[in-house]
Formats: structure tokens, sequence, C-alpha cells
């Protein structure tokens, strides 16, 4: 077989044995700060000797031995039990893609204000990511503001569980919710764990601290059977050396640190690793997302792959005010350097202003450029049928294809459409009374929230879901 397979490599085998040796001296010589007592007394066991100041300094021994017995491959199943796709730590996997990133505000495509997220929102977001074929997962894409903060977490998975049957990641930002959240999935679908559709997404504090309420998290989704994300937020200049070096090798002792605390609570648990790298604007105190973030994200996805652990990609937010030009080029960057990478799990799809604002617009305009990134990655043939030899000697000099074997075969195949844009001609274009890109891909996008593809049992999950929160 010849297949042309294009992908982006940005570390060699020497490169990354380096960060894992400067992984594994920040582990050794700083250590890391475990607040939990039960968390802690697990490390000190595993080491065989007392912290100080909750201080634990892990050996390569005890890294290794993590690495080893964390699982490289996990299967990941839609909310009926069927098979989605599985995540290899191998790095063979094209990316996977997936819509939210816990907003604060919601951008109304109709009205185009911006407003609190609210319990209708979510379900709105929700049903758009069901809706779209290239986004795989969904994950919580926004906070609800109009519940009591006590019950707005469950109420958001309510809505997640009743507008897709896609799988879903979870973050609950309350550790008084989490349990709850999940005896809630439990009491809607029955068991989570033998055909999981549920993944816990969990944080540690940057830098170097493993905090309670992560794991916390981590305990009570490992003892459910629940493969979880642990994956670290660090801004360069910040809360991370503010070289790309730096961020790397600090944001990789931690992940090595979550692995091993993982194993150390269940040996084989299920566990997928990520960084969601971030500049820091010193002027503005923000973070933004650049060229070196971007690189920072897939340099993590080969360092996962040196470790044979699926990983979780950085943000699929973007730079911009909604869904505009710097919107567009950031998710551009993002979306086909991490399927030429292989950079697995991306989540977060939706995000503008800082991932403060949830765009319905750049969710649609995001399923474009992934389906477009991943017939890009997908490469092409050079095997001799796909030469097509005998077409070429039949027709020869001065003559056309349009009617060849080779055309007639293919010519579906080869066609491109977009999920949005039509292709105009300048006179097609002027005979449409010049059409605007952006009002084409509003009224798509509230064309599908005011038409989303519901799953048949929303109804009953949703009565079912109301009675068990009352109670």
């Amino acid at each position: 077989m010849f297949d042309v397979k294009p992908e982006i490599r940005v570390m060699n085998r020497e490169q990354t044995q380096k960060v894992h040796n400067d992984a594994l001296a920040i582990l050794e010589k700083t250590g890391i700060m475990v607040d939990d007592p039960k968390a802690l007394a697990l490390f000190e066991k595993a080491i065989g000797k007392q912290s100080k100041n909750h201080r634990i300094r892990i050996p390569e021994e005890l890294v290794q031995w993590a690495i080893n017995a964390a699982p490289c491959e996990t299967k990941i199943f839609d909310r009926l039990g069927n098979p989605c796709f599985t995540l290899n730590g191998d790095g063979t996997r094209e990316a996977v893609f997936g819509i939210g990133v816990t907003n604060l505000h919601y951008q109304d495509p109709l009205k185009n204000d911006i407003q609190p997220f609210f319990r209708h929102p979510m379900a709105a977001a929700t049903g758009l990511g069901n809706s779209l074929d290239n986004f795989d997962f969904i994950s919580t894409p926004g906070v609800i503001q109009d519940i009591s903060s006590e019950t707005a977490d469950l109420y958001g998975v309510l809505e997640m569980m009743a507008n897709t049957t896609k799988p879903l990641v979870i973050l609950i930002s309350d550790w008084d919710s989490f349990n709850p959240a999940l005896d809630l999935c439990e009491h809607l679908v029955g068991d989570i764990s033998t055909h999981p559709f549920l993944i816990p997404y969990v944080n540690p504090i940057t830098p170097l601290t493993l905090n309670s309420e992560t794991t916390m998290k981590m305990d009570a989704s490992i003892k459910r059977g629940l493969p979880l994300i642990f994956s670290n937020y660090g801004m360069s200049g910040a809360t991370c050396p503010i070289t790309p070096a730096g961020t790397l090798a600090l944001l990789t002792a931690e992940l090595l640190a979550g692995l091993t605390y993982s194993q150390l609570v269940k040996e084989g648990a299920p566990i997928i690793l990520g960084s969601l790298p971030a500049a820091f604007d010193m002027k503005k105190a923000g973070s933004f997302y650049s060229p070196a973030t971007l690189l920072l994200n897939l340099a993590c996805a080969e360092m996962m792959t040196s470790y044979k652990i699926p990983h979780c990609g950085t943000s699929g937010s973007a730079n911009g005010w909604g869904a505009d030009l710097l919107a567009g080029t950031t998710l551009c960057i993002n979306h086909f350097s991490s399927c030429l990478g292989k950079a697995g799990m991306i989540p977060f799809v939706g995000g503008s202003f800082d991932s403060l604002v949830f765009s319905p617009e750049l969710v649609v305009y995001s399923d474009d450029v992934i389906h477009q990134s991943r017939l890009f990655a997908s490469g092409f043939s050079l095997d001799d049928d796909a030469v097509g030899f005998s077409d070429i000697s039949n027709i020869g000099p001065k003559g056309n294809f349009l009617l060849s074997d080779l055309t007639a075969k293919h010519f579906k195949d080869s066609q491109f459409s977009s999920t949005i844009w039509p292709f105009l001609s300048l006179d097609k274009w002027r005979e449409k009374h010049e059409p605007d890109a952006k009002k084409i891909l509003k009224d798509k996008t509230i064309e599908l929230l005011n038409n989303p593809v519901a799953p048949k049992d929303k109804d009953e999950i949703l009565l079912k879901g109301e009675a068990f929160l009352k109670n």
C-alpha cells in the first residue's frame, strides 16, 4: 500500500526523553503539594516515608510503575451503549472533538448579545453538538446561573443527558455536587461503568499542587469504574515558567503526578492525560492562545504517546470576540494541527473571550473546519489503481477524463462540499445578491438551534431526572 498520510512531528525520541528527565527531576527534587490527608497517606505508603508539610517527592521508580500500570487503550461508548471511539496511547488515532467549556455567558446568535448562561442555553448548546456530525462528544457547555448554585451542576448534567446520546465529558465545579451528579446518571440509565459514556474532567492547581477536590473526584471516578481526564492549565510567565521548555517540563511533571495517584488508587485505572497551555498577557493580566501554546499541545501529545497513555489536547476555544476572524484563525490552526499531530481528545470548542462566552456560531464554524481538517489528514493513495494507468493510456494526449472509468468510480469521493458555505463563482455570487459569509453562518446556526436532532427519550430523561432532583 502506498498511502500518503500527512502528519506533524514536534519532537524526536531524544527530545521526548529530555522532557521526561526534566519532569522526573522536578518530581524528585521539588515535589508536589498534596492537600487531602487520604491522598497524602496513599503517597506516603507507596514511597515508604513521611512527607514534610504535605510535600511529596515522587521517585522515578514509582512514576515508571504508574506508566506501565495505566492502560494504553480506553473504549468510549454513547449513552445507549454503542461503541463511539477508542482512545489509544500509541498516537495512531485521529483527533476527536467536543463542544463546551463551562462558560459563564452565552452569545445569542439571533440577537448577537451576550447573556448569563442559563438552563435553556445548556439544552440548546448540547442539542447543537448532538446535531453536528463532526463532534464526537459533548463537554459541559456552561455553568447554569438561573438555578441555585447547590443544584446548578446537577441540572446541567440532566440537560446534557436529555439532549444528546453522545459521550459526555463532565466538569463539576463543586465537590458536593460531584457524587450526586454521578448518582443522577446512574438513576437515569443504570450501570455507568460497563459501557462508559461519562468522562469526569479534573484539574490540579498549577504549579505542582494536587488539591483536595481534585484527588477526591479522581478517587470517586475510579471507584465507579469511569475513565477520567486529568488535565492541567498553565499560563507561561504566570503559573508556569515563561519558556516553552519550562512550561512543558512543569506540566508534564504534574501529569505524571496525577497518573501516579490514579494508579495508587487502583492499578490499571483508565486515565487520559493532557494540558491546556496558554500564554499570559502581562499588560492585561489575561490568557490567550499563541503559536507556542499550540506547539506545546502537540508536544504534550507526543509525551503521552511516549508513555502509551491517551491524550486530551488543548482547548478548542478561540482568541476572539465571538464568531469573528480572530477566532477563526485560532480554530483553524488548532483543528488542523490537532488532526495532523494526532492530539487525541480535543474538548471545549465554542468558547471565546478567553473561554468566558459560549458561541453557537463558533461551534457550527468549527464543525466545518474539523470536517476539512479530517479530509486533509486522511491523505490519499498512490496505488496503481489510484493512478489510473489504463485510463491515461486509453485517453492519451488532448483527451479528457470526464467520462473515464476512474472518474465514474471516484467522482463522488472527489467532490468536496462545505457543511456551511455554498460554492459560488463571482457571477453566481452577484446573482444571489452578494451574500455575506457571516450572515450565512448566522442563518445556519439559527436553523440548527431551532431544529435540533433530539434523542427519542429526551422527554423521558427530563421527567425522570426532574423527579430525582426534587426528591
